[in-house]
C-alpha cells in the first residue's frame, strides 16, 4: 500500500493478527460513537485459534483464517469472500478497510551480530538487531576473549536466520573489519531456515568492496550504512531497516504458507517484539513522557524503555515463565526467589514444582500456593530482565562527546546509563503471568517489586496482549493505533508513590502526606519505614497529592524537599510505598514472613490467613 493511498484512505473496519507460536490472535477494530457522540476507534471482537505453522498443517494461513472465522461469528461481519479472500473495503457489515499482523511463530528472528569492540561497534550493531525485534543469539568480537575456533563454532551451532556485521569507523581500521569477516567465511554459516544465509554488513565503509570479494558469492549480501560511522556517532536506523526488509523476504519466506499471507496484508509483516516497540514510541512520543514496557513470556522476556525519545529494547532469552523457569531460579538462585515467599516451604517441593512447570509450560496455578510461587518466580525474571536492559540502555561508549541523534532509534552520548527511574512516567507490563494474574493488584506489585519504581510512576498492564497488533498499526493509522491502545488495550493500575533513601530503623518516620481525594475528603498520614499503604480511587479520577520526605528521603525534587502532584486513579488506585529504594528486604525467615504478610494484607494481595495457618506449605 503506497504512502498516498494510506493518507487517503478512510479507515473504519480493521483487522489485525499476530501469529504466537502456539495461538493466532484475531482482534476487530472499528470505528464507532462514543457515548459523547464523538467516533473513535475502538477494539470491539477478539478472537483466536491455535497456529498451523507446523506439521500437520503446515500452513500458517489456516490459523490466520480460523481466527478471523470466529471474529465473524462474534460480530456478525462477513470479513470473508467464499474463497476465504478478505474482502476489501468495508461497506455495512460486510468486509475490512485494513488487514495487518505480526508474526513471532516458528521462533521469531534469530540473529547472530559481530564486531571490532564489543562495547563499541558490536554493541551498536546489537542495538539496531533489538531495534528490529531480533532474539540476539549471540555477539561475536575481535575483543570477547574467545579463541578463532571457539567462534568459528559458535556460529556454525547456532545456525541463525541472519547476521549483522559491524566493525570500525568509517575511516578507521580496516584489518580488524577483515579479520571478522574472515572469521564469518571460514564458519561457512548455515541458516536455520536453508537457503543462502543472509547477511548485512554495516561496518567501514571503507572495505565494503574487500567484503563483497569474501562473502558475496557463499551468502546473501546486503551492505547498508556504519552503524558506528564515527566514535560520536551512532546511525542504526538503516540496518535496522534492512533487517525487517530481509526479515520478510528470507525468515518469513521460508515459513510454511507465509507467501500467501504476505500477500493478504496491507503493510509488511512484522516481528511481534519490533511491533511491540513501535507502540510503545507512539505513546512516548504523542504524550512526551518516559516508558518503560515488559513483555514476559514463556521462554524469553522483552523489556523496553523510551527516555528523552531514545528507544531501546532488550530481550533476555533464557528468562520465561515456563520453558525457561529453571533458568530463572538457577539465575537468581533460592534465596532471591524465596524472599518474595510469605511462608517457608520444603526446598526439594520447591525445586519439584519449578521443574513441572517446566515440563508442562501450559499449566496453570491450582492452589494459591501455587500462585503465590509462580509469582515470586516471575517477580526475578522481570528483575534479571530489567538489569540487562539498564546495562545495555547506555549512552554511546569510547567518547565523551554528545550523540547526535538521528531519528527516534538512535542513541545518545557518554558513558551513563539512560534509565533514570526517578523521571519514568509510566510502567507497562504485558505477559500471561502479568495480564492474567487473578488480581490486578498482584500485577500492581509483581512490577513494583521488580522494577521498583521512584517517586510518582503511572502502573498499566496490557489487557489481553494486543500491542503487537497496534504496533504495526501504527504504521497506517497512528490515531486509530494510539485510541485503541488508551481505551481498550492499556489497564490504568493506578499510581505508586516512592520516596527513594534509607532509614536506620524499621519503624522511623519517612515521609507526611496530604491526599486531597475527589470527593473532598482530605486524607493526612505519616509514612512509616517498611510500610505501605494503599487508597482506593477509581479510573479517570484524580487527586492532589502532598508528600514530604525527611531529609534521608527524595521524592524527585531533592532530599528533605516537599513534592505536590496531581495523581491519576486506577483498578487498584494509590499505593504508597515506604519501603526505601533501593528494596532492602528482611533476610531471616520470620521477620521476611511477617513483613511480607503485612504487606500482602495492606494491598489485598492474597487471603493470607492460608498462609498462617500452615508453618510449612
Amino acid at each position: 500500500m503506497s504512502d498516498e493511498n494510506k493518507k487517503n484512505l478512510d479507515i473504519n473496519v480493521i483487522v489485525a493478527t499476530d501469529c504466537g507460536s502456539t495461538t493466532t490472535k484475531a482482534i476487530l477494530i472499528q470505528k464507532i460513537q462514543d457515548e459523547t457522540g464523538k467516533w473513535v476507534y475502538r477494539q470491539t471482537f477478539r478472537g483466536e485459534a491455535p497456529t498451523t505453522v507446523e506439521a500437520p498443517f503446515e500452513d500458517v494461513t489456516m490459523g490466520v483464517l480460523n481466527a478471523i472465522n470466529e471474529l465473524e461469528d462474534l460480530s456478525g461481519l462477513k470479513i470473508l469472500d467464499d474463497d476465504n479472500n478478505i474482502i476489501r473495503p468495508a461497506k455495512g457489515k460486510i468486509g475490512t478497510d485494513v488487514y495487518i499482523s505480526t508474526s513471532s511463530a516458528g521462533g521469531g528472528l534469530q540473529m547472530m551480530v559481530t564486531g571490532v569492540v564489543r562495547n563499541m561497534s558490536a554493541e551498536s550493531a546489537e542495538r539496531a538487531a533489538l531495534a528490529a525485534g531480533a532474539i540476539v543469539m549471540d555477539v561475536i568480537s575481535a575483543n570477547d576473549k574467545r579463541l578463532a575456533h571457539e567462534q568459528i563454532e559458535r556460529i556454525r551451532q547456532l545456525r541463525p536466520d541472519m547476521m549483522l556485521l559491524a566493525g570500525g569507523i568509517d575511516g578507521g581500521t580496516k584489518s580488524h573489519v577483515m579479520e571478522m569477516t574472515e572469521l564469518v567465511s571460514a564458519a561457512a554459516p548455515q541458516p536455520r531456515l536453508g537457503g543462502l544465509l543472509p547477511i548485512i554488513y554495516a561496518g567501514n565503509q571503507d572495505v565494503v568492496e574487500a567484503v563483497k570479494d569474501k562473502l558475496g558469492a557463499k551468502t546473501d549480501l546486503s551492505i547498508v550504512d556504519n552503524v558506528r560511522p564515527t566514535l560520536d556517532d551512532e546511525n542504526i536506523a538503516p540496518a535496522r531497516d534492512k533487517i525487517h526488509d530481509l526479515f520478510m523476504e528470507h525468515v518469513m519466506a521460508q515459513a510454511p504458507g507465509y507467501k500467501k499471507l504476505m500477500k493478504m496484508t496491507d503493510v509488511p509483516i512484522m516481528p511481534t517484539p519490533g511491533a511491540v516497540g513501535l507502540i510503545m514510541e507512539e505513546i512516548a512520543k504523542r504524550d512526551g513522557i518516559n516508558v518503560v514496557g515488559v513483555d514476559i513470556g514463556g521462554a524469553t522476556t522483552d523489556v523496553f524503555s523510551v527516555f528523552d525519545t531514545k528507544f531501546n529494547r532488550t530481550v533476555s532469552a533464557n528468562l520465561g515463565m515456563s520453558y525457561s523457569i529453571s533458568n530463572v531460579f538457577a539465575e537468581a538462585g533460592l534465596p532471591n526467589v524465596m524472599r518474595w515467599v510469605p511462608f517457608n516451604m520444603n526446598e526439594k517441593q520447591l525445586r519439584n514444582s519449578i521443574k513441572n512447570k517446566m515440563i508442562r509450560p501450559t499449566t496453570i496455578p491450582q492452589k494459591l500456593e501455587d500462585l503465590v510461587l509462580e509469582q515470586a518466580v516471575a517477580k526475578e525474571a522481570l528483575r534479571l530482565s530489567f538489569v540487562q536492559h539498564r546495562e545495555f540502555a547506555t549512552e554511546l561508549k569510547g567518547t565523551q562527546k554528545k550523540r547526535t541523534i538521528s531519528d527516534a532509534f538512535a542513541q545518545g552520548g557518554g558513558d551513563g546509563s539512560l534509565i533514570n527511574m526517578m523521571r519514568l512516567d509510566m510502567l507497562v507490563g504485558s505477559g500471561g503471568v502479568l495480564s492474567h494474574a487473578p488480581k490486578r493488584v498482584q500485577t500492581a506489585l509483581m512490577l513494583l517489586d521488580s522494577f521498583q519504581p521512584e517517586g510518582f510512576t503511572t502502573l498499566t498492564v496490557d489487557s489481553i496482549f494486543m500491542m503487537p497488533q497496534l504496533g504495526v498499526l501504527t504504521e497506517i493509522s497512528p490515531e486509530a493505533a494510539v485510541q485503541v491502545f488508551e481505551r481498550d488495550c492499556i489497564i490504568y493500575l493506578g499510581e505508586s508513590i516512592a520516596p527513594v533513601g534509607h532509614a536506620k530503623k524499621k519503624d522511623d518516620i519517612i515521609a507526611e502526606y496530604k491526599i486531597e481525594m475527589p470527593d473532598g475528603k482530605i486524607i493526612t498520614e505519616k509514612l512509616k519505614y517498611g510500610s505501605m499503604k494503599k487508597y482506593p480511587l477509581a479510573v479517570g479520577e484524580k487527586a492532589k497529592l502532598t508528600i514530604t520526605p525527611n531529609a534521608k528521603f527524595d521524592m524527585g525534587a531533592g532530599k528533605g524537599k516537599s513534592m505536590t502532584k496531581e495523581v491519576s486513579g486506577g483498578v487498584v488506585g494509590l499505593i504508597i510505598d515506604g519501603r526505601g529504594r533501593p528494596l532492602n528486604l528482611p533476610t531471616e525467615a520470620s521477620e521476611r514472613v511477617r513483613k511480607l504478610t503485612e504487606w500482602m494484607e495492606e494491598l489485598e494481595i492474597y487471603p493470607t490467613k492460608v498462609f498462617k495457618d500452615n508453618k510449612e506449605v
